[in-house]
């Protein structure tokens, strides 16, 4: 596995808003793991109903995520 998903769960221990995601998404059995696309990722969490603050945390970990 490789992209978004694959970098996201790499911080699943850190202490912070992408760790938080991270735990989020590894609890998540139907979490997407492609296509790598933000787009994908926030459909995913609007349908779980996510507030605006979680989508704000995806958004920033994507951020994160592209330009490293």
């Amino acid at each position: 596995m490789d992209g978004f998903t694959a970098w996201l769960l790499r911080h699943v221990t850190d202490q912070d808003a992408p760790g938080e995601l991270a735990r989020r998404a590894a609890a998540d059995p139907d979490w997407p793991e492609q296509p790598d696309r933000l787009e994908t990722f926030t459909e995913h969490m609007e349908n779980g109903r996510a507030t605006q603050a979680a989508l704000q945390d995806l958004t920033d970990a994507w951020v994160r995520y592209a330009s490293r």
